[in-house]
């Protein structure tokens, strides 16, 4: 295997704007442009975008597309309508989770989906050693590139370069939504990974760095997977290899909103039973006294007891101080005191809710 790091269509873009360029995914990606606690107060506070486009996209097609669809995805497919889509799962045998994923229809015959890009291989190999259908599965991610615009200006300042700005304002949560954008041709979802309200455009490739420029003509400021990182801790939004993996039951993660009560799918068995009879731990949250930065592994301790580990961690510029995730004893509630263990001294906080930020409707 080539140890060369992929780049996506705008790597010279974020090269040229002095990108903090790391290794990610098998991808070159920005971590920051000036800092991550500025491009997170952008987002929070007016629009940013985030180059996505490591992110795999697929499409799949034939005439029992819903019904393998269904069969491998825990949220009910069969709820959608043309031009929706949903957050849904890629359960395992065992309970577990091989991805997290969203699924948007096109048609009854057609249906696209966007997988972490960590999960690319591993995701696309699922779905074909599942395939008993005869699904065409088309991996289209080398030859689009995807951005994501998130803010509470967002959608407004989108709908100001756009030739559909009617149907962005009025599309629903996942909805889709076909037409130019800043001249450029999108096929933009609304959706995101922070909290905000936004979209995920996807273009052609060789679109991408027009989109870019142009959004950035429009205020918007680029961020990079730094600010994405602290964004969607703050909203409690799991990710995949940290809160969700192969061996712990979504069910543990509060993900029982995006898995059917009413189909059969792979490993529902094993997921009604953790929901019927609850799982030893489940995610919540830590927010610390100080802003130190806790990082995944380290043990959660009640009254010198451990009682969890972390999963997340970030310094939140919204709070102003560490916070994290951590699966923790399923006997526990929030609001009670707790202490992390940084290399041996124990570090003050208090066990939450994961969603540490909502964004109050107007």
């Amino acid at each position: 295997m080539s140890d060369t790091l992929l780049r996506t269509p705008l790597y010279d873009k974020h090269v040229e704007a002095g990108g903090r360029m790391v290794p990610f995914a098998g991808y070159s990606m920005p971590v920051q442009y000036a800092s991550i606690i500025a491009e997170s107060k952008a987002v929070r506070e007016g629009a940013g975008m985030f180059d996505v486009s490591h992110m795999a996209r697929l499409t799949l097609r034939g005439d029992k597309v819903l019904q393998f669809l269904e069969r491998v995805t825990s949220n009910d497919v069969a709820k959608l309508q043309d031009g929706a889509g949903q957050y849904s799962l890629l359960p395992n045998e065992q309970g577990g989770t091989v991805d997290d994923i969203i699924v948007y229809r096109i048609s009854d015959t057609e249906f696209r989906m966007v997988v972490n890009a960590d999960n690319h291989a591993k995701d696309v190999a699922w779905l074909r050693a599942h395939n008993e259908e005869g699904v065409e599965i088309t991996d289209q991610t080398d030859e689009t590139a995807m951005i994501a615009v998130q803010g509470p200006t967002a959608v407004e300042t989108l709908a100001g370069i756009s030739d559909v700005p009617d149907l962005l304002r009025t599309a629903p949560a996942f909805g889709i939504v076909e037409g130019r954008i800043g001249g450029v041709q999108c096929f933009s979802a609304r959706s995101g990974y922070t909290g905000e309200d936004g979209y995920e455009l996807i273009c052609a490739a060789s679109d991408a760095t027009r989109l870019w420029d142009a959004l950035l003509a429009a205020g918007v400021a680029a961020c990079g997977l730094g600010a994405r990182d602290t964004l969607r801790v703050e909203a409690g939004l799991p990710l995949y290899g940290h809160e969700l993996r192969d061996d712990v039951s979504p069910i543990a993660a509060g993900l029982g909103w995006v898995i059917s009560k009413t189909k059969s799918f792979i490993g529902s068995d094993p997921v009604n039973a953790a929901r019927a009879n609850g799982t030893p731990r489940k995610l919540l949250g830590v927010r610390l006294e100080t802003k130190r930065l806790i990082t995944p592994g380290m043990k959660v301790l009640v009254d010198g007891r451990e009682v969890g580990e972390v999963t997340s961690g970030v310094v939140s510029p919204l709070l102003d101080r560490g916070i994290a995730f951590a699966l923790i004893d399923s006997s526990l509630k929030p609001e009670v005191p707790c202490a992390i263990d940084v290399r041996g001294k124990q570090e003050p906080g208090t066990i939450v809710n994961k969603r540490f930020f909502v964004r109050k409707k107007a």
